[in-house]
């Protein structure tokens, strides 16, 4: 389980954002919210099953999910992916000359197995600066180990005396010591790695693919089947096929030196997806059934919603953490609301998986789906720095219509839009 995740430079406060899962004290205007939206961990701890990330275009929602993404890439491939002469893949904040030439810090907490973990570092493009990793075993948090550049302090219970002098300069303690079997390392690793995802909507290639091969393999296909059949897509059943690679298989618009290249290096099938269709008489009588093909006949809105299929349906079964960026686009807003039911129900949630996204559909501001701490904003400030906060930190009444008080400005996070009138000389 997610808890809280910071990112910002170098230990500043007012550089550093922290995106929490952690419930607030609040009561929402509905119980049913209460009951379904969120689950204890124990008596201090309730997290919450979904969030949603607003703001106006380039305010740093998208730039959130990217910070989580190289954080959980260089925790898992430092180690392995890089060698003692590149640099780390930083984003520098370049609008403040106080910060442009300080490390970047990231810090993520975690529940494993009910187990909570807080781990972070501080990195340039040049070298790791600080690494750290506490647990909880039982009240107090203790630390398993802690990194000030080359100086790494292990505890007997991290079991990873020897490894210190095997970390390069620009590469991860944590992602070194699970290259040696240092077995909590390794299980860290291997929760960021299969129980974490994280998706741009905008691409729909890589979990595309995923959905496929969970229909091919028939895991989890009925399941898939039945969300898609449930979210009125217009077909009646889908099927996938595997054929050679040739030529005519690959898409037309490809030049033929491309194509070329493909077919000398790439073995293996092609997979295309097939969604079928009821055919109608004139008397509105079923007479047969017609087979499309996902690629070309299919709307970009279907596509999308056959590529998140998967994931979602892994995620709820699995209790995994699904971030998605760009939730809304190309997607009705009813079948957006619908995936963010199935997240915020104990029925086809009971084991507690999470979603979070980064959106801009307002239809989902509302106080019969979301309580105030599943809200989130992000704003630009004066100096071009990304402001993360809550609507739990606002004094607004629970039966507030949140979408109204949003579009209006109440709560910051949206575009100011400047007089448009004489944007264009028509006399010129």
């Amino acid at each position: 389980m997610l808890i809280e995740f910071s990112v910002g430079n170098y230990r500043s406060f007012k550089e550093q954002v922290t995106f929490s899962m952690v419930a607030a004290n609040l009561v929402a205007k509905d119980k049913k919210l209460d009951e379904n939206n969120i689950f204890e961990i124990d008596d201090d701890l309730k997290l919450l099953k979904s969030a949603a990330i607003y703001g106006a275009n380039a305010s740093g929602k998208s730039n959130l999910a990217t910070a989580l993404g190289f954080m959980r890439w260089f925790m898992i491939n430092s180690s392995k992916e890089t060698q003692s002469t590149e640099k780390i893949g930083i984003e520098r904040f370049k609008l403040s000359t106080e910060t442009e030439d300080k490390p970047s810090f990231f810090e993520i907490v975690f529940l494993i197995n009910g187990k909570r973990y807080r781990y972070g570092f501080e990195a340039t493009i040049e070298k790791v600066v600080s690494e750290w990793l506490f647990d909880v075993p039982k009240i107090k948090e203790t630390r398993l180990f802690e990194r000030k550049l080359n100086k790494i302090s292990v505890s007997k219970r991290f079991k990873a005396d020897g490894i210190q002098q095997k970390t390069r300069h620009n590469a991860l303690f944590l992602s070194v010591s699970a290259q040696f079997n240092v077995r909590i390392a390794q299980k860290i690793l291997d929760w960021l790695t299969n129980r974490v995802a994280l998706i741009s909507t905008l691409n729909d290639i890589g979990y595309r693919g995923y959905t496929v091969s969970c229909l091919m393999d028939n895991e989890n296909k009925d399941e898939i089947f039945q969300l898609l059949k449930k979210l009125d897509l217009g077909f009646s059943d889908v099927k996938v096929e595997e054929s050679e690679i040739t030529a005519d298989s690959l898409p037309k618009e490809l030049p033929d030196e491309l194509k070329n290249l493909i077919l000398k290096n790439v073995e293996g099938k092609l997979s295309s997806v097939q969604t079928i269709h009821q055919k109608f008489d004139g008397k509105g009588s079923l007479v047969s059934t017609e087979i499309f093909n996902l690629d070309e006949q299919e709307s970009e809105g279907t596509k999308k919603v056959f590529a998140l299929a998967g994931p979602l349906v892994d995620t709820l079964k699995n209790s995994k953490v699904l971030i998605v960026d760009e939730f809304d686009a190309r997607i009705h807003p009813l079948i957006s609301r619908a995936i963010v039911e199935l997240f915020n129900s104990n029925e086809t949630n009971p084991n507690n998986a999470q979603l979070i996204f980064m959106t801009h559909d307002t239809n989902l501001l509302n106080n019969k789906l979301f309580r105030r701490d599943q809200i989130w904003f992000t704003e630009k400030n004066r100096y071009g720095a990304t402001d993360l906060y809550s609507l739990a930190e606002y004094n607004v009444s629970n039966d507030a219509s949140f979408e109204s008080d949003y579009i209006q400005g109440r709560y910051g996070a949206i575009p100011y839009i400047g007089n448009l009138n004489h944007l264009i000389n028509f006399h010129g």
